[in-house]
């Protein structure tokens, strides 16, 4: 699983990582998105459902999340 460090980061910034590498997600791969900043979740979710990309979110500690986004290529 290939991780993303997003902690800091504000919108758009988390969006514009994640589409740096689409293109590279192949079928089944895992990607984990880390982020402190709740309007990151609504944004990576839009771009996963445009992009037919698996998303799921979990709350691992108070105010940061893990997304994990799979290929459904």
């Amino acid at each position: 699983m290939i991780k993303i460090d997003c902690l800091g980061d504000i919108c758009p910034v988390p969006v514009i990582r994640l589409k740096a590498v689409i293109d590279l997600i192949k079928n089944g791969e895992e990607y984990m998105l880390i982020t402190d900043h709740s309007c990151t979740i609504s944004s990576i979710e839009a771009f996963c459902k445009i992009h037919n990309l698996k998303h799921n979110t979990e709350e691992i500690i108070n105010g940061v999340w893990e997304i994990t986004i799979t290929a459904n290529k």
